[in-house]
Protein backbone atom coordinates (compact mmCIF):
# COMPACT_ATOMS: atom_id res chain seq x y z
CA UNK A 1 0.00 0.00 0.00
CA UNK A 2 1.45 3.45 -0.55
CA UNK A 3 0.52 6.66 -0.01
CA UNK A 4 0.72 9.57 -2.57
CA UNK A 5 0.12 13.81 -1.29
CA UNK A 6 -1.27 15.42 -4.77
CA UNK A 7 -1.04 19.16 -4.68
CA UNK A 8 -3.44 20.69 -7.51
CA UNK A 9 -4.90 23.73 -8.02
CA UNK A 10 -7.23 23.52 -11.14
CA UNK A 11 -8.84 21.06 -12.62
CA UNK A 12 -6.61 20.86 -15.22
CA UNK A 13 -3.78 20.11 -13.06
CA UNK A 14 -5.82 17.39 -11.29
CA UNK A 15 -6.34 15.91 -14.60
CA UNK A 16 -2.83 15.46 -15.81
CA UNK A 17 -1.75 14.37 -12.52
CA UNK A 18 -4.45 11.67 -12.00
CA UNK A 19 -3.11 10.57 -15.71
CA UNK A 20 0.46 10.12 -14.22
CA UNK A 21 -1.14 8.48 -11.02
CA UNK A 22 -3.42 6.45 -12.76
CA UNK A 23 -0.65 4.06 -13.92
CA UNK A 24 0.85 3.77 -10.81
CA UNK A 25 -2.02 3.05 -8.41
CA UNK A 26 -3.15 0.03 -7.02
CA UNK A 27 -6.03 -0.85 -4.92
CA UNK A 28 -5.27 0.04 -1.38
CA UNK A 29 -3.26 2.87 -2.29
CA UNK A 30 -4.38 6.18 -1.07
CA UNK A 31 -3.88 9.68 -2.76
CA UNK A 32 -4.63 13.01 -0.47
CA UNK A 33 -5.14 15.76 -2.39
CA UNK A 34 -4.36 19.12 -1.18
CA UNK A 35 -5.86 22.51 -2.41
CA UNK A 36 -4.88 24.94 0.01
CA UNK A 37 -5.54 29.14 0.12
CA UNK A 38 -4.32 32.09 1.81
CA UNK A 39 -7.73 32.88 3.32
CA UNK A 40 -9.00 36.34 4.13
CA UNK A 41 -8.83 39.04 1.75
CA UNK A 42 -6.71 36.42 -0.86
CA UNK A 43 -9.25 33.78 -1.04
CA UNK A 44 -12.82 34.56 -2.34
CA UNK A 45 -15.77 32.01 -2.82
CA UNK A 46 -14.95 31.36 -6.50
CA UNK A 47 -11.34 30.14 -5.20
CA UNK A 48 -12.61 27.47 -2.86
CA UNK A 49 -15.53 26.57 -5.23
CA UNK A 50 -12.50 25.92 -7.96
CA UNK A 51 -10.26 24.34 -5.57
CA UNK A 52 -13.60 21.82 -4.78
CA UNK A 53 -13.81 21.24 -8.34
CA UNK A 54 -10.04 20.20 -8.90
CA UNK A 55 -10.48 18.06 -6.17
CA UNK A 56 -13.05 16.18 -7.12
CA UNK A 57 -11.80 15.55 -10.93
CA UNK A 58 -9.21 13.24 -8.72
CA UNK A 59 -12.11 11.84 -7.06
CA UNK A 60 -13.95 10.80 -10.14
CA UNK A 61 -10.87 10.23 -11.97
CA UNK A 62 -9.16 7.77 -9.17
CA UNK A 63 -11.79 7.07 -6.32
CA UNK A 64 -13.25 3.34 -8.30
CA UNK A 65 -9.51 1.89 -7.94
CA UNK A 66 -7.90 3.53 -4.27
CA UNK A 67 -8.98 5.67 -1.46
CA UNK A 68 -9.16 9.36 -2.14
CA UNK A 69 -8.93 11.88 1.31
CA UNK A 70 -9.56 15.72 0.06
CA UNK A 71 -7.49 18.11 2.04
CA UNK A 72 -9.00 22.14 1.43
CA UNK A 73 -7.12 24.33 3.46
CA UNK A 74 -7.37 27.98 4.11
CA UNK A 75 -5.42 28.89 7.01
CA UNK A 76 -2.88 31.18 6.11
CA UNK A 77 -0.56 29.30 4.85
CA UNK A 78 1.55 29.06 1.50
CA UNK A 79 0.43 26.12 -0.62
CA UNK A 80 4.18 24.32 -0.67
CA UNK A 81 3.58 24.51 3.53
CA UNK A 82 -0.07 22.81 3.93
CA UNK A 83 1.45 19.85 1.04
CA UNK A 84 4.13 18.96 2.50
CA UNK A 85 2.84 19.47 6.04
CA UNK A 86 0.17 16.67 4.57
CA UNK A 87 2.83 14.46 3.53
CA UNK A 88 4.66 14.53 6.48
CA UNK A 89 1.51 13.92 8.34
CA UNK A 90 0.25 11.03 6.41
CA UNK A 91 4.04 9.37 6.26
CA UNK A 92 3.99 9.69 2.43
CA UNK A 93 5.61 7.74 -0.12
CA UNK A 94 5.91 10.50 -3.11
CA UNK A 95 4.41 14.02 -3.43
CA UNK A 96 3.25 14.59 -7.33
CA UNK A 97 2.84 18.22 -8.46
CA UNK A 98 2.69 19.76 -11.31
CA UNK A 99 4.85 22.33 -13.41
CA UNK A 100 4.35 24.07 -16.62
CA UNK A 101 6.66 24.80 -19.50
CA UNK A 102 7.09 28.29 -21.40
CA UNK A 103 7.94 26.49 -25.00
CA UNK A 104 10.16 24.34 -26.48
CA UNK A 105 13.55 26.10 -26.59
CA UNK A 106 13.02 27.24 -23.02
CA UNK A 107 13.89 25.43 -19.70
CA UNK A 108 11.18 24.55 -17.11
CA UNK A 109 10.38 27.35 -15.12
CA UNK A 110 8.68 26.41 -11.08
CA UNK A 111 5.97 28.05 -10.20
CA UNK A 112 6.85 29.35 -6.86
CA UNK A 113 4.81 26.36 -4.85
CA UNK A 114 6.57 23.69 -7.04
CA UNK A 115 9.68 25.42 -6.51
CA UNK A 116 9.43 25.30 -2.88
CA UNK A 117 8.19 22.15 -2.12
CA UNK A 118 10.90 20.61 -4.70
CA UNK A 119 13.70 22.51 -2.44
CA UNK A 120 12.15 21.82 1.36
CA UNK A 121 10.95 18.23 1.29
CA UNK A 122 12.61 15.36 1.89
CA UNK A 123 9.87 13.02 0.65
CA UNK A 124 10.22 11.85 -2.85
CA UNK A 125 8.54 13.57 -5.81
CA UNK A 126 6.99 13.47 -8.98
CA UNK A 127 7.13 16.25 -10.77
CA UNK A 128 4.24 15.83 -13.70
CA UNK A 129 4.73 18.53 -17.19
CA UNK A 130 1.28 20.63 -17.37
CA UNK A 131 0.62 22.35 -20.75
CA UNK A 132 2.94 24.92 -22.17
CA UNK A 133 2.44 28.63 -22.14
CA UNK A 134 2.89 30.46 -25.05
Amino acid sequence: MATYVMGTNSVHTSAALCDYLSKRVDTGDVVHVVNSHPGGEQTDSDDARDGNDAMNVVESRLGDHVTVETHQYIRGNEAAEDIIKCAEDRNADEIVIGVRKRNPTSKIVFGSTAQDVLLTSNIPMAVVPLEKIP
